[in-house]
């Protein structure tokens, strides 16, 4: 990489001295995300992923520039938003520049004919999920950094919230977005409301992280707010038991907008109980009034079926006031030694029950808690989410400790031939393992990339690229 003095003051010259930041402070912030391991590694004082320079820009056409000067002076370019990454996709493993686009203006506008919203690229999911809902809209996404992530973070790391059992991932909520690419280009993707000229284009740049291009504006469905919802506590006597219900429910087509499938451990820990001995599952339905109840009966009759009980809604409310806390994990990250990881993976019905077994014995000696909910259902299969807590003395041995966790999870995952994330993205936390886990299909990838960023500077050293 050429120096990288004379690109920055072409971008002082373009974008104004204020957008162009070299003090240490910012660099070091720029270094970090919502990462446990990297949360750590900031404790300590090590910024390795750290940028040239963070350039700030408040509009596409200063993207443009900047990525018309990074493309000049062979820079790499990293964009970020709110930093919420758990696993470090926004930053930077080659220097260069990191492009905050946070500063860009929000803006959102609402069709309640199409029922669609239109907002810009940067805006915090939670302020616009708050401003749709007093309209009587909702996104229908929810996932746990709703108030601390991008509506373009989503797409950019193939999101998906709490609630996807109803209403399907990032990847069914949008009807389009614009991207500006490497070579400053300008591109609209979108189906309206759904297309068959050619390949749908817009899957493109969904989980791309920002490695094939910079996304400005995004189109989403909107949903009214439902009139009813109905929520449920079931005691079960096995996660086997409560896989079969999922299974089951699945097959039955029924949609609950809520489905969490916690093991003991953490049922324990979702309820606040520790006299909890059983896996516990949480179910909403929602809609029209005599459609939630049909549902909700239909549920009561398959968890009967694999000897579960209801034990009332309370469980689930007191979760539903709570589902955006992350403060559990912060806290602990904050102590000398204490450390905290989450991590999800997926895989099919007839392989989850062996993952989550294999996955909770090899975790289990390097934590002082595994706690395990599958939460997100599919027909063929679901999810699988992991959390570990623990305290290993100091903060180096924590990111030893961490850095294991990780290593032993993905192999586990790849021996069990699961999908190595679900929601979390790969980020620098799965990088390695993305050839191994694509397989032939990351030819695929390496050839877009090299199509649409010839040069490679977007976002370098992610998904295995």
């Amino acid at each position: 990489m050429a120096d990288p003095s004379s690109a920055l003051a072409a971008l002082s010259r373009e974008l104004g001295p204020d957008a162009v930041r070299t003090d240490a402070e910012t660099l070091a912030a720029s270094s970090h995300d919502s990462w446990p391991l990297s949360t750590k590694l900031a404790r300590l004082g090590r910024h390795t992923h750290q940028a040239d320079a963070v350039v700030a820009v408040d509009s596409p056409e200063q993207i443009r520039t900047a990525l018309a000067v990074a493309a000049d002076h062979d820079l790499p370019v990293t964009v970020r938003a709110l930093g919420s990454s758990v696993t470090g996709q926004p930053l930077p493993v080659r220097g260069g520049l990191v492009l905050d686009v946070s500063g860009i203006p929000d803006s959102f506008a609402v069709n309640e004919t199409d029922m669609t919203v239109r907002v810009s690229a940067g805006y915090n999911g939670g302020q616009l999920e708050t401003e749709l809902q007093r309209q009587g809209w909702t996104l229908g996404h929810s996932p746990q950094s709703l108030h601390r992530s991008s509506v373009g973070g989503w797409l950019a790391t193939l999101a998906t919230g709490q609630f996807s059992s109803y209403y399907g991932g990032i990847e069914d909520l949008v009807v389009g977005y614009t991207v500006i690419l490497a070579t400053g280009e300008t591109v609209r993707l979108s189906a309206s409301p759904r297309a068959a000229m050619g390949p749908d284009l817009r899957q493109l740049f969904l989980g791309s992280e920002g490695t094939l291009g910079v996304i400005t504006s995004v189109t989403l469905k909107i949903f009214p707010t439902a009139p009813v919802q109905l929520l449920q506590t079931y005691t079960l006597p096995s996660v086997e038991a409560g896989v079969a219900v999922l299974r089951a429910q699945a097959a039955a087509g029924l949609r609950p907008f809520l489905l969490r499938l916690y093991d003991t451990a953490e049922a324990r820990h979702v309820l606040q109980d520790d006299s909890i001995d059983t896996p516990v599952l949480f179910t909403g339905s929602q809609g029209l009034d005599t459609m939630a109840r049909a549902e909700a009966a239909a549920l009561d009759d398959i968890v009967a079926g694999h000897g579960g009980a209801p034990a009332g809604p309370e469980g689930v409310e007191k979760w539903m006031t709570r589902r955006f806390d992350f403060s559990g994990v912060e806290n602990l990250l904050a102590q000398d030694g204490g450390y905290a990881e989450t991590i999800e993976v997926a895989h099919t019905w007839s392989g989850i029950l062996p993952l989550y077994h294999a996955l909770t014995k090899a975790l289990a000696p390097l934590a002082d808690d595994v706690l395990a909910h599958f939460s997100h259902v599919y027909t063929q299969g679901t999810s699988l989410y992991l959390i570990l807590r623990g305290h290993a003395g100091t903060d180096e041995a924590a990111v030893q400790r961490l850095q294991t966790v990780w290593e032993t999870a993905m192999r586990v995952a790849l021996e069990h031939g699961a999908e190595l994330s679900h929601h979390h993205g790969g980020g620098l936390a799965r990088s390695p393992y993305t050839r191994q886990s694509l397989g032939g299909a990351h030819l695929l990838l390496r050839r877009l990339k090299h199509a649409l960023d010839p040069n490679g500077l977007l976002n370098p050293g992610k998904l295995g690229l």
